[in-house]
């Protein structure tokens, strides 16, 4: 005869209340993870609070608008319809069944993990925390964030004694814990969201369960691990298999260059080859939120258990010296036009990390500019997704967007993002000299064109 304790009756009124479409969803963090996640469980008819402490973010959200070029108002309105609502009053945590964390983890200036917008977020919800909810970090992160970092500060900072939920017989008086990494592709309109495989690792069976069941509701697919850890060195796989591709096919444009090879036509031909090869393409850096930075997450948290990432700190390496070849590529060209960096003027084309999206979240144009500016170019930017440029967390550009007219008047047209929007054709035609880091202007023949 098995004996149920009461604790085992909350989970399963929580799963129930999951299966039913009538558990409260509260997703902290409403950027380009979170706000996505809560339109899904919008659209399953599931009631979202979203919280986040960007007050414009909320006041937009409230007024029915958006702030993401990719969802549009009507998105939004739909949500609000189905319930969704934000807010930064984070004492409504109580009322949660559920909360998601999606907050970023930058790099502090010697590339070490900055997690302070998660143990921020963290100190913020424990006083609210109450038996039976279930928390889920979405965050990327190196193994061991949520049960090293995350559970002792919920544990300790609750007002009713609560203990996340582990191995053994529950007593009650438990809240449960996962990890789920995001799997968000910005621009990517081939794959529906919900056909993403969502991963997920509980602190025990029962959390598994739960976080399962929780992004079943809205997921066509869940993959449990066996542990918190096991899923954030999931994500951490995934974006380093990523870098350590764009690493090598970035160092071999290098060397094609020098061989006077075309790297993007090896690349088509290897293509073809139906088996063990997928093609990765080179650019001017990497860009977005996970690949530049995931590397060094797992690097650092290596040397904890004296190990040395060497093959992986390499990509890394060789990834972020990209934009210095496209500044050296840049003066190159305009010494063969007689004309050096320092007074030269200079058209940045693009400036999200990549095309079609308006997300500037460590891309490569921006560095790309500074050093130019280092050099003495007089800079200016043109891209169809941001009118302006202002202060980010690594760069103070306070720049405005340059009309797409008048090309001859710049010494140098740099294209950096390929945004579907651009003419190309046009572009060469009107430029002075193009420097191409993307192969944009594949298929035009002009003596203006410089590949790098």
């Amino acid at each position: 005869m098995t004996i149920h304790s009461a604790a085992d009756t909350s989970f399963d009124q929580l799963k129930s209340k999951i299966q039913q479409r009538q558990a409260r969803v509260g997703i902290i963090g409403l950027g380009y993870v979170g706000l996505p996640l809560a339109l899904l469980y919008s659209e399953q008819k599931i009631k979202v609070t979203g919280f986040d402490i960007d007050a414009r973010k909320v006041d937009t959200l409230a007024k029915g608008g958006s702030y993401i070029y990719r969802i549009t108002a009507e998105e939004i309105q739909a949500a609000k319809a189905q319930g969704f609502s934000a807010t930064s009053d984070y004492t409504q945590i109580a009322e949660m069944d559920a909360i998601i964390i999606c907050v970023p983890t930058p790099l502090n200036e010697y590339h070490e993990p900055d997690l302070s917008y998660i143990t921020g977020t963290t100190h913020s919800i424990a006083p609210h925390l109450r038996a039976g909810q279930l928390v889920v970090l979405e965050s990327t992160t190196y193994p061991g964030t949520t049960e090293e970092v995350m559970v002792p500060i919920l544990e300790k900072e609750n007002k009713s004694g609560l203990k996340a939920a582990r191995d053994g017989a529950p007593t009650g008086k438990e809240f449960l814990v996962a990890f789920s990494p995001e799997r968000e592709d910005p621009g990517n309109t081939t794959v529906a969201r919900r056909d993403i495989p969502k991963v997920v690792g509980g602190l025990n069976a029962q959390a598994s369960d739960l976080a399962c069941a929780l992004y079943g509701a809205i997921f066509n697919r869940t993959v449990p691990v066996s542990s918190p850890a096991a899923a954030e060195m999931t994500k951490l796989l995934e974006n380093i298999y990523r870098c350590v591709n764009i690493a090598l096919v970035n160092e071999l444009k290098l060397l094609c260059l020098r061989m006077g090879i075309d790297i993007w036509e090896v690349i088509a031909a290897a293509s073809t080859k139906p088996f063990g090869f997928h093609p990765f393409y080179p650019g001017p850096g990497l860009g977005g939120h996970c690949i530049p930075v995931d590397p060094f997450y797992l690097s650092w948290k290596a040397k904890e258990w004296d190990f040395r990432t060497r093959f992986i700190e390499l990509a890394g390496e060789i990834n972020t010296n990209m934009p210095y070849h496209v500044l050296a590529s840049v003066g190159s060209a305009l010494n063969r036009h007689k004309k050096s960096v320092n007074g030269a003027k200079v058209l940045v084309l693009g400036v999200a990390y990549k095309k079609d999206i308006d997300d500037l979240r460590e891309s490569p144009s921006l560095t790309i500019i500074e050093l130019l500016q280092k050099d003495g170019a007089q800079v200016s930017y043109n891209d169809p997704y941001f009118p302006s440029i202002g202060r980010g967390r690594k760069y103070d550009l306070q720049m405005k967007c340059a009309e797409l007219k008048d090309l001859g008047k710049y010494d140098c047209v740099l294209i950096v993002t390929d945004h579907s929007d651009y003419d190309y054709r046009h572009i060469v035609e009107e430029a002075q000299l193009v420097v191409d880091t993307r192969n944009a202007t594949r298929g035009i023949k002009s003596s203006k064109i410089v590949h790098c």
